[in-house]
């Protein structure tokens, strides 16, 4: 079977619900198949489009959907639009008419075969349903599950129908009864199909239709997504303007919707009557409501506006593909001031024109409808609201507000762009491609054990050999893993060379992801989020635990890496598993200055490591998924930099504070092992030297060190640049691997091997510090990235020589002894030392105590 079946029941040439039908159907299109789209005509009998002929509709929409209908569905004695109406009216939003009950089902089996015979004449092997829970045709939606049913059996099918609402009966116009009251007893629940996957828009619609229909196993929240691609004037649009009448600099106010009443484009009328030399454009089919069209044309000539008023007719969707006939949506918007979206309080469930703005870098001013908040206002997105519970019509405060906004191009840029960027972090495109991956193109199988997510960025050069090491792992079956490649916007060949190799190596599973959102750790929550939803649906024989495994692009593994891993978590209770890291001596013979640092910062981690089962790092760590899932996953940190949020580096080794400070115990899996790529340091060494590999002033960054031509690495360093690079290491590693873990799990200083390290005096004296500076910090949880930090620091400071003492007893003499204090507590008095450390480490103005530590392991 080689076909997508879509089925709207929208009954128009394009809307909302036919726009995110193109972005899912675009995904499956990607995956080979055929797309139908039956645009519903003969569904909808308020729409006086029953059994109209396809006209130009197909201008519309990419050229690779192809309109289909129902054949010979004209030709089913007594289905009429006059029926449908009648049975909406007598048995849906009345009572349950039994007289037309035996001529419901008569059509229904008629349509029901019909609709099969369609799917196999299309080799349809996928369907979508978009809005079919609307009760606007109980016939027609019986029929269409009694078709999934028969059809799905017949071809042993799994779940190949999605099944989407965007206006559920108590989102769309609830006030009017037509639809009958809550639990809607005349019409066809949700049915739990084996068949079927259900799809909300955002969490309160997935509750709202589990408490109409609790029994349903399988909904997902799919939220609509848009391409984030800002709207600008060029040479395709440049005459929009001049074709519609609109004065060059005239603030033009853009309205894209279907004219119809529960709009309410009556209120952009009036805003505009109260706005002198403003324009408003209406894109939308004057001809599918003629009434209403009508109603509107005489208003704007009452209010004195019809000559600023353009009623442009349809326009291509916001995410046309380029290059179609006509105008776009993203046209508009790149010559609009502001979108607007003045409509009915209880009549929409998303409000795609406001993501559509928000994502062409458009202010928008809008009606606080009933779902707003929970798509846009409580995220923090910034507009005009008027609030039409109070006020049916534009207010004078609500005018004097657009008005600012239009004639204050500071303000609008800025609010545009604080929207744009909220707007990429919560509809960001790719969720839809996850979703269908889980469902859909590749089910996780029952065996496998393991998902390998590898976040990337420009890594062609690098990756083959990373994709064949992990292909050729010893001691796993294949069909035991899986690799989750996540690109972050690489602009080589990094891509395609992995669905290449996908295709080449057919028996591992591969899995391509993308994550706009520049940053590693954005990279890595979307590939283990990713992997955690599809192994919810692991088929038979999934009773083992699912690890959820991060790998590094730029670093190689061992042949036996997962094997050991995966041995070491199944053996152990841990809930993380750590990798033992080194580098290749190799590649440092010439410079034994610096190997003897890094060899010794090694010799220190693995003692620790052994102790406390250290801290994960993205170069090789495994959680369990149930884990994973339990403390809400990988979290992501922002920080400013330049004056711009930047993510922060360290979200692995802050997701092992949060799952230690849970309670958890992390497992040191040394047989697992992973090779550090020496350009980290070969490419850095000035940072490294000085400690700022990674930043400054506590402003942790992911820096490309990768350069064209590295050429040899081959000079050694100096004493003094040795030295000073070893005790920014030190530094860097003793508050973070032998202080942070007993911190964090004080119990850990009862155990024999840390008191047999410590030695009992100062394992006890530790211990009763950390409840000191926890109980005069006023702490509850150390996990917090800076609730950790300084209480680390401190410790550090008031232990470091014994701390030193027992690393030389330990690792070998040639540890040493701690680096220099910072000059500013050298003179301190001694009975105050404590004291004043306190305020160095707590200083968060100046940065320093950051500084003197170093900003992420270098070695």
């Amino acid at each position: 079977m080689s076909a997508l079946w879509g089925i709207s029941f929208d009954a128009t040439p394009i809307s909302g619900v036919i726009v995110e039908f193109v972005k899912v159907a675009r995904l499956f299109r990607a995956q080979g198949l055929q797309v139908h789209l039956d645009l519903g005509y003969d569904i909808k009998a308020d729409k006086n489009a029953f059994f109209s002929p396809y006209r130009n509709e197909a201008e519309l929409l990419p050229e690779w959907v192809e309109l289909g209908r129902i054949d010979g569905i004209e030709h089913i004695d007594g289905y009429t639009p006059e029926l449908v109406s009648a049975v909406l009216a007598e048995v849906i939003g009345r009572n349950d008419d039994t007289r037309l009950r035996s001529v419901m089902n008569t059509i229904a089996a008629e349509l029901q075969s019909r609709i099969i015979a369609q799917w196999e004449n299309n080799d349809v092997s996928f369907v979508v349903v978009e809005n079919g829970t609307l009760p606007e045709n109980v016939i027609y939606t019986t029929a269409l599950y009694r078709a999934i049913e028969e059809y799905g059996s017949r071809h042993r099918l799994g779940r190949f129908v999605l099944w989407r609402d965007h206006d559920l009966m108590w989102q769309s116009e609830p006030s009017t009864g037509r639809y009958g009251r809550f639990p809607y007893p005349h019409t066809p629940v949700p049915v739990n199909s084996p068949f079927i996957h259900y799809v909300a828009l955002h969490e309160e619609a997935r509750r709202r239709t589990l408490e109409w229909a609790p029994h349903l196993r399988e909904i997902s929240v799919l939220p609509n997504t848009f391409r984030h691609r800002r709207a600008e004037v060029d040479q395709g649009n440049a005459g929009f303007r001049a074709d519609h009448g609109i004065p060059e600099h005239a603030p033009l106010i853009a309205r894209y919707t279907r004219i119809v009443p529960p709009k309410r484009i009556d209120r952009d009328l009036h805003l505009l009557a109260a706005l002198p030399g403003a324009y408003l454009f209406v894109a939308g089919d004057r001809a599918e409501d003629p009434a209403e069209f009508a109603r509107l044309t005489a208003l704007a000539a009452e209010l004195d506006v019809a000559d600023r008023v353009v009623f442009g007719g349809r326009l291509r969707p916001y995410d046309a593909d380029p290059g179609g006939s006509g105008y776009s949506v993203r046209d508009l918007l790149a010559h609009a001031t502001v979108a607007s979206f003045l409509t009915s309080y209880d009549y929409e469930s998303y409000g795609n024109p406001i993501g559509e703005a928000i994502a062409a870098g458009v202010p928008y001013l809008t009606s606080e409808y009933e779902l707003y908040d929970t798509i846009y206002g409580t995220k923090g997105f910034r507009a005009p609201v008027l609030d039409v519970r109070a006020t049916d019509l534009p207010t004078p405060s609500f005018v004097d507000e657009v008005a600012e906004l239009l004639t204050d191009e500071t303000e609008r840029a800025r609010m545009a762009e604080h929207n744009y960027a909220l707007g990429q972090r919560h509809f960001r495109e790719g969720q839809a491609e996850r979703l269908l991956d889980r469902l859909f193109f590749t089910p996780m199988g029952g065996r496998t054990k393991a998902s390998v997510v590898l976040p990337v960025y420009n890594e062609a050069a690098d990756l083959p050999a990373v994709l064949d090491s992990l292909y050729r792992q010893r001691g796993m079956d294949r069909a035991e893993y899986e690799i989750v490649v996540v690109d972050n916007n690489s602009t080589d060949d990094t891509v395609a060379i992995t669905r290449r190799f996908a295709e080449e190596h057919p028996d591992l599973a591969v899995h391509v992801l993308s994550e706009p959102e520049q940053g590693v750790a954005c990279a890595r929550r979307t590939g283990m989020d990713f992997a955690s939803a599809r192994s919810k649906g692991r088929g038979s024989g999934a009773d083992q635990r699912l690890l959820l495994v991060s790998a590094d692009a730029d670093c190689r593994v061992d042949p036996d890496w997962l094997f050991e891993l995966c041995r070491a978590m199944e053996s152990g209770k841990a809930a993380i598993g750590v990798c033992d890291y080194y580098y290749a001596a190799e590649r440092f013979a010439g410079r034994p200055r610096l190997w003897d640092a890094i060899s010794r910062t090694l010799r220190c981690r693995a003692v620790t490591f052994a102790l406390f089962g250290g801290f994960p790092d993205g170069k090789g760590f495994a959680v369990d998924r149930d884990t994973y899932d339990r403390v809400g996953g990988i979290e992501i940190f922002y920080q400013l930099k330049d004056g711009r949020f930047v993510n922060h580096l360290s979200d692995d080794w802050d997701f092992g504070i949060k799952v230690r400070g849970s309670g958890e115990e992390i497992l040191y899996a040394p047989k697992s092992r992973v090779e550090i790529n020496a350009r980290r340091v070969d490419h850095a060494i000035d940072e490294v030297i000085t400690g700022r590999a990674y930043g400054s002033d506590g402003i942790i960054v992911m820096r490309d060190i990768r350069i064209a031509d590295p050429g040899p690495a081959d000079e050694d360093l100096t004493e003094e640049e040795a030295r000073q690079a070893w005790e920014f290491s030190i530094k860097d590693f003793t508050p973070k691997n032998t202080i942070l873990p007993v911190l964090l799990t004080p119990s850990l200083l009862e155990d024999d091997a840390v008191i047999e390290f410590f030695g009992a005096d100062l394992a006890e004296r530790l211990g009763r510090r950390i409840a000191e500076i926890k109980d005069e910090m006023r702490v509850v949880d150390f996990t917090p990235i800076h609730s950790y930090k300084t209480p680390s620091f401190r410790l550090y400071f008031e232990f470091a020589e014994e701390i030193f003492a027992r690393l030389r007893a330990t690792v070998g003499a040639d540890i040493g002894y701690p680096p220099p204090l910072p000059p500013c507590l050298r003179d301190v008095p001694p009975d105050r030392f404590a004291e004043f450390v306190k305020y160095y480490c707590e200083d968060r103005e100046s940065g320093e105590a950051h500084n003197y530590f170093g900003n992420g392991g270098v070695f």
